[in-house]
């Protein structure tokens, strides 16, 4: 499993490419019916909504990870 602040960076980077790629699903659905145009456009808010969900959770349990790691840290 990888570490959490490593899932926390993949989760940023798939929801950055999701919200980047909005402008461009219009262009890409331009030809197929309404809707079609409208599936698709609903499953990519969707998609977008569960990355942004999931981003959140994982911050979440960092910040509680982080607030119980008994891990001693060196002394600046």
């Amino acid at each position: 499993m990888l570490p959490i602040h490593a899932r926390i960076d993949r989760a940023q980077r798939l929801l950055q490419m999701l919200e980047e790629d909005a402008p461009l699903l219009a262009v890409r659905v331009r030809d197929l019916t309404p809707e079609r145009q409208k599936s698709a456009k609903e499953y990519a808010a969707q998609l977008t909504a569960q990355a942004r969900s999931e981003l959140l959770k994982l911050i979440q349990q960092s910040s509680y990870w982080d607030g119980d790691d008994p891990t001693p840290h060196a002394a600046d």
